[in-house]
C-alpha cells in the first residue's frame, strides 16, 4: 500500500489515499520515490488544457531508486537510483527512425500502461461516471510520479549519472531536459548571442542556465513577476524585464540599435507571451516555443511581417532532447559546476502541498516546486 495524489476528475480537487500497486510484471519495473518535480504540465492535465483519462495520478518528472524489476529486464536491477522518462522512444516508428525520438508516435500512447487499485473499493468502484466508473488509476504521463512508488515500463527509466543525488536528478526527467534541450538542440544557441527567456518557472530557469553553459552574452529574463529577478540572475541572466503590454519594446531596448535578440525562447505557453517573444527577436532571429497552451491561445501573424522580418518560429517537444543521449552530457555540466539543480527548487513539500503549488503556478510565485518523500 502507497500514498499517492489522485485526480479523481478534470478540474477537481486532487486527493491524497493509499492505493494498492500490483508487482512489476514482463518488461516492468516498481520504483520508490525520492522527489518529483510538480511541473506545469501537470497543472495542465488537472485543469484539461491537457487529456489524461481520469481517475489518474499524475506527476512525470521524478527519480528514486528501483524495487524490484520484471521478466526481461536487464538495464537497471534493485537498488539501482533511476531518472522516470516520460516520452519513451519506441525506436522503430517513421520519427525514431530519422532520429526525432522526441516526437516518437508511442511515446505517450501507453507504453506504461500500468494500474492501480485504492485501497477503499468501494469508494473507488463506485458508478460515478466523473471518476471514471470504476477502480482502475491511470497513470499519468505514464509514469505516475505523485505517488511513493510506481510501476512502469522498463523503458521509461534510466539510470542516474553517477555522483547526481536523486532529488536533483528528479529535475532530470523533464524540466532539465526540457530547458537544456529548448536552448542547444531547438534554437541552437551560439556563443555570443543574445537570448530573451520568457517565464521565469522551473523550465524557464533551465533555459537560463543553459544559455549561460551555451555562452550567450547577453541574456534577457522575462517575467510578470518582480520577485523572480533574483532568481533570474542568479541563474544567469544578465537583464530582467516585468512583462507588461510593451514587453517586446522593453527587451529590444536592451540589445544594440533595439534591434532585438538573436534568440527568445517562450516558457509560458500564452498566445501573448509567444507574439511578445516573436516581436521581441531580431530580423533572421529565432523564436523558439516551449511551453504548452490551450487550443483557444490562437496567435496570429500577417504575410508580410513574415517576409519582411525572416525569423524563424519553432516548436519544442521535450527540448528536441533524447534522455539517453543528454543525461550524460547533463550529468558532466553539473559535476563540473555549470549547472546547478538545486538553486531551480524554491520549495519542498509533500504530497497534500502539490495543490497550493499548482495555486503558485497560477500566480506566477516561486520557481520548481519539489515533493520529497
Amino acid at each position: 500500500m502507497v500514498r499517492a495524489a489522485i485526480l479523481p476528475a478534470v478540474g477537481s480537487p486532487l486527493e491524497i489515499r493509499d492505493i494498492e500497486l500490483p508487482e512489476p510484471g514482463p518488461g516492468q519495473v516498481r520504483v520508490r520515490l525520492a522527489a518529483a518535480g510538480v511541473c506545469h504540465s501537470d497543472l495542465s492535465l488537472s485543469n484539461g488544457t491537457m487529456r489524461v483519462p481520469v481517475p489518474a495520478v499524475l506527476g512525470h518528472e521524478g527519480a528514486g531508486t528501483v524495487v524490484s524489476v520484471g521478466e526481461g529486464v536487464t538495464h537497471v536491477a534493485p537498488g539501482d537510483g533511476v531518472v522516470l522518462n516520460w516520452a519513451p522512444s519506441c525506436g522503430t516508428c517513421h520519427h525514431c527512425g530519422i532520429g526525432e525520438v522526441w516526437l516518437c508516435a508511442s511515446a505517450l500512447s501507453g507504453a506504461a500502461s500500468v494500474y492501480a487499485r485504492t485501497a477503499s473499493a468501494a469508494r473507488w468502484g463506485s458508478p460515478r461516471p466523473e471518476a471514471g466508473g470504476g477502480t482502475d488509476l491511470h497513470p499519468g504521463l505514464n509514469v505516475a510520479a505523485f505517488a511513493e512508488e510506481t510501476v512502469v515500463a522498463a523503458n521509461c527509466v534510466l539510470p542516474v549519472p553517477e555522483g547526481i543525488p536523486l532529488t536533483d536528478a528528479a529535475l532530470l526527467g523533464c524540466a532539465v531536459l526540457t530547458g537544456y534541450g529548448a536552448v542547444h538542440h531547438s534554437a541552437r544557441v551560439r556563443a555570443g548571442e543574445s537570448v530573451a527567456v520568457f517565464g521565469v518557472g522551473g523550465v524557464g530557469l533551465a533555459v537560463l542556465q543553459s544559455a549561460r553553459i551555451a555562452g550567450a552574452g547577453q541574456i534577457v529574463a522575462v517575467d510578470m513577476s518582480p520577485a523572480k529577478e533574483e532568481l533570474a540572475r542568479a541563474a544567469g541572466a544578465t537583464d530582467f524585464v516585468i512583462a507588461s503590454e510593451t514587453t517586446a519594446k522593453e527587451v529590444r531596448k536592451l540589445t544594440g540599435a533595439a534591434q532585438g535578440v538573436d534568440v527568445a525562447v517562450e516558457c509560458v505557453g500564452r498566445a501573448l507571451t509567444i507574439r511578445a517573444a516573436w516581436d521581441s527577436t531580431r530580423r533572421g532571429g529565432r523564436t523558439t516555443v516551449v511551453g504548452i497552451g490551450g487550443k483557444d491561445q490562437q496567435v496570429t501573424f500577417n504575410a508580410l511581417e513574415i517576409f519582411h522580418f525572416g525569423r524563424t518560429l519553432s516548436g519544442c517537444v521535450y527540448g528536441n532532447s533524447d534522455p539517453e543521449r543528454d543525461l550524460p552530457v547533463l550529468a558532466d555540466h553539473i559535476r563540473a559546476g555549470r549547472l546547478d539543480l538545486s538553486s531551480m527548487v524554491t520549495e519542498q513539500i509533500g504530497l497534500d502541498g502539490i495543490p497550493a503549488a499548482f495555486d503558485n503556478m497560477l500566480a506566477g510565485k516561486g520557481g520548481r516546486a519539489l515533493v520529497v518523500f
